[in-house]
């Protein structure tokens, strides 16, 4: 199974470094890119340690922001602008990993989505975030002075080294003695205490860390787009990554990257979809399909949930184990 994962893995990289040689449009998959990250983070804290927040989009959003102010106003390099934008996403999750860390379910989560909404009326009040037309304008510059991120083939193979990079430390992390006292504390934290783990420190740790990929994720979007807006830091960018773990698969390192592509693809192509379906039906409401992408991603996330309860990467690898256990048998 690890074999046939990283031979997955090498593929999925081989495509991706060939995407833009085969017609694929370069800031669209570093978009997808950037939405991956941000759920594998997720991921990191919901899948792996248990919990359940409903404020990441403050970390995504509010990194957004700072990388974009930082190398548009303060004049800051690209380099330096992801760093300004993580470390404000550390810093976040670092406060709101205070105040609710000791709290858990649906306490913690709420707790989560209160000081996220706190974070979404400073960005709609402060002068620097462009209130409602966002933070416009922000150069690509010149990495390390040297790579000018104008071209949009440069910047496509620089997110995809950050992005991986990300990743694997991710995977490193889940795979480190440190991510198997996540899983512990996630499986049976009163055990976890009895063996003497300061289970709060784990927790916020977990957090911190997660907080800081998604920050990570927030400032590399913007440095791609060019701009950080409100829907950036919107409550609604929390449940969308969240949509984005289940539907991928929780708890699977392959399951965030699924989930991200398959919604942030339905976001943007439905309406093809939709007129597709009506040319091939001739039934004229498929047109419609551009103007309901929040009622088709509902639909999907209750078939995901009613026939694919551990997302479609994890009802495949649990389908491979069966059959690796039928095959042993």
């Amino acid at each position: 199974m690890k074999k046939l994962s990283t031979v997955i893995y090498l593929l999925l990289l081989v495509a991706l470094v060939l995407a833009p040689f085969v017609g694929a449009y370069p800031v669209f998959v570093m978009k997808l890119m950037c939405f991956a990250l941000f759920a594998s983070a997720f991921n990191l804290l919901l899948g792996y340690t248990g919990l359940l927040s409903f404020g990441h989009a403050a970390f995504l959003g509010g990194s957004a922001y700072v990388a974009g102010h930082a190398m548009k106003v303060w004049g800051l390099t690209p380099e330096l602008g992801l760093v300004a934008g993580t470390a404000a996403g550390a810093f976040l999750g670092w406060i709101f990993g205070l105040l609710a860390i000791r709290r858990q379910g649906i306490y913690f989560a709420m707790i989560t989505l209160a000081l996220a909404q706190m974070v979404f009326f400073v960005a709609l009040q402060a002068k620097f975030t462009g209130g409602e037309d966002g933070l416009q304008g922000v150069p690509r510059g010149k990495l390390f002075g040297l790579v000018d991120l104008q071209n949009d083939l440069t910047m496509y193979y620089v997110t995809l080294v950050i992005v991986v990079a990300a990743f694997l430390l991710i995977v490193r992390t889940i795979h480190s003695p440190f991510g198997q006292v996540l899983k512990g504390i996630k499986e049976n934290e009163p055990r976890a205490l009895s063996l003497g783990y300061d289970v709060s420190r784990f927790k916020l740790l977990a957090f911190v860390i997660s907080a800081a990929l998604s920050g990570l994720a927030g400032s590399l979007k913007t440095l791609v787009l060019g701009f950080a807006t409100l829907s950036d830091v919107h409550w609604s960018a929390s449940g969308q990554v969240i949509l984005m773990t289940l539907v991928g698969g929780l708890g699977t390192l392959s399951g965030p990257l699924v989930g991200s592509a398959v919604v942030v693809l339905l976001e943007n192509k439905i309406g093809e979809l939709g007129h597709l379906l009506a040319r091939i039906t001739t039934i004229d409401w498929f047109n419609t399909l551009g103007e309901s992408v929040t009622m088709v991603t509902g639909l999907i996330f209750v078939i995901c949930v009613l026939a694919f309860r551990r997302g479609i990467m994890g009802e495949i690898i649990a389908f491979i184990d069966r059959r690796r256990g039928v095959a042993k048998g």
